[in-house]
């Protein structure tokens, strides 16, 4: 399809993913797991990026504890980045979408930006492409464009988007009237049910332009920190190292909370592309097939009279009898038991660990695997 200009998209390869223990630990986190298909989610996140007519090679943004392991996982699938910018202290998405816009802004200050959470899943990846052609005319002319999923259920887990009024010189956006953090299950049934909800898939298309006049206008130590991190940074063979000192000298704000709660230019874009973030356990047993029993079993498993479960070896065999609705989760050196329905309340099990000395190695993960 024609177009003006190629679309730069920022991969945001961040993250702890301390839901999804024990298989997401801090050294190897949620993007670089293979949770729902054989690829893991950065693999599945760069292929979906992977058209030329919309977009140009990626710049990926991730810890420099990580650089192996994205540099592996993306050679694994042909893809070769513009950047791989190495963040010295994490920062959050505000600190890698303004480092991001400010190192393609050298080249081209108009250059469209989409942001893209790397641990994220997409099942219609048409859909997502028509949503991207969607946003495009809106983003060129200067808003900032998020991408709202339609809620399918009552979820407490994510954020919410209302949707304001429509944009006639732009069908399919709307303007944002509010962002919403997580709500209680009462307020979460009032959204699901007045349809004028959506949840904030995290996603963003803008200009680096207006990204950087907006940062600026409301957290302009962000830019100069980012900006000191990439005028004192060094290129390391195939990574662009920050300096630590400046960049790590800002706060550590999300980009919705730094500049999309804030803005004028917001506007969102409904998406029913399948999308979730599988934050959790139970939000991967949601997308994933299962037997006829309501069981998703993973691995070396063997079930015996087991219904509505989430059983997944990594290592051992599991030999689950007469369970129901329970998460089993094992790994070489650990093993998750818990009731379905806590499945998001697992960051307290994993902040137990972290600060019990005997147990604390399990959050990190082995070093070995930070160095791919």
């Amino acid at each position: 399809m024609a177009r003006s200009q190629q679309i730069h998209p920022i991969v945001l390869a961040g993250g702890s993913g301390t839901r999804l223990w024990p298989i997401s630990r801090s050294l190897h986190p949620k993007p670089f797991v293979s949770l729902a298909a054989e690829r893991t989610l950065l693999q599945m996140t760069v292929a979906r990026l992977a058209d030329p007519q919309r977009f140009t090679a990626p710049l990926v943004v991730c810890n420099k504890a990580h650089r192996f392991l994205v540099a592996e996982q993306l050679q694994q699938v042909a893809a070769t980045p513009q950047h791989v910018v190495l963040e010295p202290v994490a920062r959050n998405t505000a600190a890698a979408a303004c480092t991001a816009a400010l190192l393609i802004a050298r080249e081209n200050p108009d250059a469209l930006l989409m942001l893209v959470p790397s641990d994220h899943l997409v099942q219609d990846e048409k859909g997502f492409l028509e949503a991207v052609d969607c946003a495009t005319a809106a983003a060129e002319s200067g808003w900032i464009v998020t991408f709202g999923a339609r809620p399918v259920r009552l979820e407490t887990g994510y954020g919410y988007i209302q949707k304001g009024e429509s944009l006639a010189e732009f069908p399919g956006s709307f303007r944002i009237a509010r962002f919403v953090e997580k709500p209680d299950r009462s307020t979460a049934e009032g959204y699901l049910s007045s349809g004028q909800y959506l949840w904030n898939s995290g996603m963003y298309l803008m200009s680096a332009r207006r990204l950087l006049a907006e940062m600026e206008r409301y957290e302009a130590s962000i830019v100069l920190a980012c900006r000191g991190g990439l005028e004192r940074g060094i290129a390391d063979e195939d990574f662009l190292r920050l300096d630590e000192d400046a960049f790590s000298s800002q706060p550590s704000l999300s980009f919705d909370v730094a500049v999309s709660e804030r803005t004028s230019y917001g506007v969102v874009v409904p998406i029913d592309i399948g999308w979730s973030d599988v934050g959790s356990w139970e939000a991967l047993y949601r997308v994933t097939g299962k037997d006829d029993h309501g069981n998703v079993l993973i691995g070396d498993v063997v079930a015996v009279d087991c219904n509505n479960s989430y059983l997944r070896s990594a290592a051992m065999p599991i030999a689950a009898l007469g369970l129901d609705g329970l998460t089993v989760v094992g790994t070489r050196d650990a093993l998750l038991v818990c009731p379905r329905e806590r499945s998001q309340d697992l960051s307290l099990m994993v902040r137990h660990l972290a600060e019990d000395p005997r147990y604390a190695s399990l959050v990190r993960g082995a070093e070995r695997e930070a160095k791919g």
